[in-house]
């Protein structure tokens, strides 16, 4: 299903480009002036090397685990033998109950995780740069942020860009009421109401819900705003300096919706300077 996904985008993307110029939107919602688009939005689109840097980045985080090395071992035991009847599984001393073995209640386990194995995986420096570049480019593509399910304003240009008064919010009730007027808080309720509780033994290991993503919020720097805006349901509020190619494209899957400021949009146009 997402090779489906990708193979959909890139087709989409060869008959739409990243516009010149996009609407900068006041924190009232209206149209408050136009902004060119810096060229670095104008990156070769390839959801091949995104897929491929999200995987590896999300490998190189995992942590490893494993039991310790005598667990399920720690009996005093001996095994029957033939002749008895029954299965010849070792059996705690003095007593017909089985313990130690793999297939035994409390017995070690066969093939256990190992704290050495190396999950990690290789990925050339170009290869990660490309990738940020070509997430970047699908954040300012309307038919590749529409195919990722993202629900937003039909009037709207991306990525929505705001006046610097967004980053001086103060309370999450006024961050509400200015995503409400400018459009995208109905992909902020997509995500509140997509939470689900995760399938298999997640939930006993404190990540009991999978909660969609939501909007990305670009702000120039840590700010009343940022701090108002992230305590909603699949917002992401970071800086020019934080983003990368797992954040742009969560999964792997390009095109998230993308609300910025108009200084952290100048700051992201200087990356190639």
């Amino acid at each position: 299903m997402a090779d489906k996904v990708v193979k959909n985008k890139k087709t989409v993307a060869k008959t739409s480009h990243a516009p010149s110029k996009i609407n900068v939107y006041g924190i009232d919602g209206k149209v408050a002036g136009e902004a060119k688009l810096p060229e670095i939005f104008a990156a070769e689109y390839r959801p091949d090397l995104i897929r491929r840097a999200v995987t590896a980045m999300e490998a190189n985080a995992r942590q490893p685990y494993g039991p310790k090395s005598t667990a399920g071992s720690r009996h005093s035991v001996s095994t029957w033998g033939k002749g008895r009847g029954v299965a010849r599984v070792q059996r705690l001393m003095g007593s017909s109950r089985a313990a130690q073995s793999p297939n035994n209640v409390g017995g070690r386990r066969a093939h256990p995780p190992r704290v050495d194995k190396d999950y990690s995986k290789k990925i050339n420096k170009k290869e990660l740069l490309k990738a940020r570049l070509a997430a970047l480019h699908a954040t300012s593509v309307l038919e590749i942020v529409r195919t990722r399910g993202h629900q937003f304003g039909d009037e709207l240009t991306v990525p929505v860009v705001v006046k610097n008064d967004l980053e001086a919010i103060k309370t999450t009730k006024e961050a509400v009421e200015v995503l409400s007027s400018i459009g995208v808080y109905e992909d902020v309720e997509r995500a509140k109401n997509g939470r689900k509780i995760r399938a298999g033994r997640g939930k006993m290991r404190g990540r009991k819900y999978r909660n969609p993503r939501g909007p990305l919020v670009v702000l120039s720097s840590e700010c009343d705003g940022g701090r108002s805006i992230r305590n909603l349901a699949g917002i992401e509020v970071v800086t020019p300096k934080a983003l990368n190619v797992s954040i742009l494209a969560p999964g792997g899957d390009p095109g998230r919706l993308m609300v910025i400021s108009e200084s952290a949009l100048d700051e992201i146009g200087r990356w190639g300077t």
